[in-house]
């Protein structure tokens, strides 16, 4: 399973539903003052982990941001540009050669150099050292010779060295997107202090991670009560505009709610659900949404007859008013999804489901009585994600709107959810939720709902879709691949394998001690922009 993509939460983010925190409430570690210099407090959950390829939750992720600098960043399109990547080129989007920045240091004084990713990336990929973001190199050459028990090899043939700033990526198959991959966590840098031998990583690098990023480890991670970083004064990016972040860890969301209020803690990532009608007016100006990249569906066990028939699948689709629901459920903190990709992608277009993806009791009852639909129809949800609520409105517009009845049944941990279909045991219908890695339609489309998708637990199979969607990975340009991506898209309208419901946007809140607030599609605050407000 791919930790990072697929959603076990609602309208909280990964790290929060979770339960991944695990203190109280703070004291005085905000920015304390005006200060341009001062110190800011963030809220984070327990990170499950702090090496960039394990760090598949978004905590972890959050404070790795400030500890490194990506090979790439994204633009307001969300196109990607260089970072600590002075170049990255392909003529065939099979074989890219990576040029770095020079200047680049880890915060021990070592100079960054290309081997320190070749060495991050090959400890990454490597089976037997168990990372949770391996599977992010697995379109490299060599990918496969570095799996199983007893890997053939232990390093990935397509990573070479060209010299100190310049090293070469040979992928399996041409791949259009590999650039945007870049911008993901899992493709730091490490520096040679970081191993104890060749590609066995120090145990005590974890506690005190060694970057190339605007700010450094103050101290070693504490465990259940927070994390410092300090500014990194050696940093040839552009300067953060504070001196220090602590990440404070909370077990309660309510917690960390009342501290933002009472200006003990300066920023909120994501506001309580049972906040979110009083958030407003609490907060003021304070509190602050944006885009983000989640997406929450309902699946079709297209393998069940009773499934089968995309016209049952189209009729349930539009029995559902996701607009009453968004507004009585979610107070407005998610938009109604009537496509298959995020709002923020490159090629995105508004209501791709068509006719499918509107709220039509009167015709949805009669396709649904015409095409066969099951007398009774069961929603499984996973009980640890804060789903309970939405799932019972949607199953009763579902039981007035077709007449049937419509239950909610509830699987104690979303592991438990994956398991049963995994093995296709009857769940009925199910909810799955998504956040991207990067910025691309291929990251949505080709996991989801291709054949061998790693993430198709609903057997969805169409071998045109298939095609299409390769053939948009293999396009010579950005322009060429969206319409094939689009292609794809239109037949997952015709099929509706899933059912789109709601896109996640970030809702957050901060303290009158700071200013210039902004958080990313991958629900991380913006560390470079922040300030302490004056």
């Amino acid at each position: 399973m791919r930790v990072r993509r697929l959603a076990a939460w609602t309208a909280l983010p990964l790290a929060v539903t979770m339960g991944l925190a695990a203190c109280g409430s703070g004291g005085n570690g905000g920015s304390g003052s005006s200060d341009p210099n001062a110190a800011v407090s963030i809220q984070i959950g327990e990170p499950q982990h702090l090496v960039p390829t394990n760090a598949t939750e978004t905590s972890g992720a959050q404070v790795l941001a400030g500890l490194f600098s990506p090979l790439v960043d994204y633009d307001a399109q969300n196109k990607p540009y260089e970072v600590a990547a002075e170049s990255v080129t392909s003529p065939d989007n099979k074989v890219w050669t990576i040029k770095l920045k020079d200047g680049f240091t880890f915060h021990n004084g070592e100079k960054v150099t290309s081997e320190d990713y070749v060495n991050a990336w090959n400890y990454g990929a490597y089976a037997p050292n168990g990372q949770g973001g391996a599977f992010f190199f697995e379109k490299i050459a060599g990918y496969q010779d570095v799996q199983g028990e007893k890997p053939k090899a232990q390093t990935m043939s397509g990573l070479k060295k060209v010299d100190d700033l310049t090293f070469t990526v040979t992928l399996s198959e041409p791949y259009i997107d590999f650039k945007t991959m870049l911008g993901y966590t899992a493709y730091f840098p490490l520096p040679d202090a970081a191993f104890s031998a060749p590609g066995v990583l120090k145990d005590s690098y974890e506690q005190a991670p060694i970057g190339q990023g605007p700010f450094k480890m103050k101290g070693t991670w504490q465990h259940d009560s927070k994390i410092d970083l300090e500014r990194y004064d050696a940093y040839p990016g552009e300067k953060p505009k504070v001196n220090g972040v602590e990440f404070r860890i909370y077990q309660q969301l309510s917690a960390a709610y009342a501290d933002v209020l009472g200006d003990n803690l300066d920023v909120l990532p994501t506001i309580p659900t049972e906040s979110l009608s009083n958030a407003p007016t609490d907060l003021g100006d304070r509190f602050q949404t944006s885009p983000m990249s989640s997406f929450q569906f309902l699946a079709f066990p297209t393998f069940d007859k009773a499934y089968s028939n995309p016209d049952v699948r189209k009729a349930i689709s539009m029995a559902i008013d996701r607009d009453e629901i968004t507004t009585s459920v979610f107070k407005g903190s998610q938009q109604s999804a009537r496509s298959f990709v995020s709002p923020v992608l490159p090629g995105y277009r508004e209501n791709t489901t068509g006719a499918a993806g509107e709220f039509n009791p009167t015709e949805a009852k009669k396709l649904y009585q015409a095409a066969g639909g099951p007398s009774k129809i069961v929603i499984s949800y996973n009980g640890d994600g804060g789903h309970k609520d939405w799932v019972d409105a949607t199953a009763n517009q579902l039981k007035a709107n077709l007449g049937v009845e419509v239950v909610g049944s509830a699987e104690p941990k979303f592991a438990d959810l994956l398991t049963k279909v995994e093995k296709k045991q009857s769940v009925g219908v199910f909810r799955l939720g998504w956040v991207m890695d990067y910025p691309t339609m291929e990251d949505y489309l080709g996991p989801l709902y291709t054949t061998n998708g790693s993430s198709n637990y609903y057997g969805y199979s169409n071998p045109e879709f298939d095609k299409l969607v390769k053939e948009g990975s293999a396009a010579k340009t950005q322009d060429e691949a969206i319409v094939k991506y689009q292609q794809a898209e239109d037949i997952l309208a015709k099929d509706m394998p899933v059912i789109p419901l709601r896109f996640g946007e970030n809702v957050f809140g901060h303290s009158s001690k700071v200013k210039n607030v902004e958080m990313d599609l991958f629900q991380r605050v913006n560390l470079i922009k922040i300030e302490a407000a004056s």
